[in-house]
């Protein structure tokens, strides 16, 4: 994968903790600030875990089929506390699928339940002990959270379930994938996203940036 892209065709796998508030369309509004384009497509199945999506065949079409550049994997929010080693082998699955499509893995770690922050650390550990074993970008939204919320309680995070994202929890993330995908800092981009004040796009811009330094 290039340095520095300036446009990226990007296959999206996941469930709900991806299609809230259409965290694609939040990481192209972000690309288009820094003067990039991102084309983005999303394979989406409620509450499923990506054995499940494997199973139902719609992903493998999609990444067979398409010209992507990355193909982001999201694993059920809970799995890699509760089975890592499955989680690493739904991966391991999908990954060689999308080497032999000619496209790159990345992985977009999710982040922890509001009354559990304490299991972060196996969700962490999860995904970057297989990104490490697959050569895939790891994408550290979760990470980004769990710093993000050790010293702030605006905006709010998660959402009324304290499992889903808010708005302001799915742009946190969205500018950790821009950043990573892109090789490109989110910090200090004039980004308007309707119901997001300037101030609070810019802190969690801010806090993108610093966990991928």
């Amino acid at each position: 994968m290039r340095d520095n892209p300036t446009s990226l065709n990007v296959l999206f796998i996941g469930n709900s903790f991806t299609a809230r508030n259409n965290l694609p369309g939040l990481v192209e509004l972000v690309a288009a600030a820094a003067g990039k384009r991102l084309t983005h497509h999303l394979v989406n199945v409620g509450g499923a875990s990506l054995r499940t999506q494997w199973n139902k065949g719609e992903a493998i079409r999609q990444i067979q089929a398409g010209d992507f550049d990355y193909v982001v994997l999201q694993e059920q929010s809970t799995l890699p506390i509760k089975n890592p080693g499955r989680m690493c082998e739904n991966a391991r699955l999908f990954d060689e699928c999308i080497r032999a499509s000619g496209s790159t893995t990345a992985l977009y770690m999710t982040w922890a339940r509001k009354h559990a922050p304490e299991t972060q650390a196996a969700i962490t550990s999860a995904y970057v002990s297989i990104g490490r074993e697959v050569g895939a970008k790891v994408i550290p939204a979760g990470v980004a959270w769990e710093k993000f919320l050790r010293t702030h309680d605006h905006p709010i995070l998660h959402d009324r379930d304290h499992s889903h994202p808010t708005l302001a929890g799915s742009y946190l993330a969205a500018c950790v994938v821009f950043g990573v995908l892109f090789h490109s800092s989110p910090a200090r981009l004039r980004v308007e996203v309707k119901n997001l004040s300037e101030d609070e796009a810019r802190l969690l811009q801010k806090a993108a940036a610093d966990v991928l330094e």
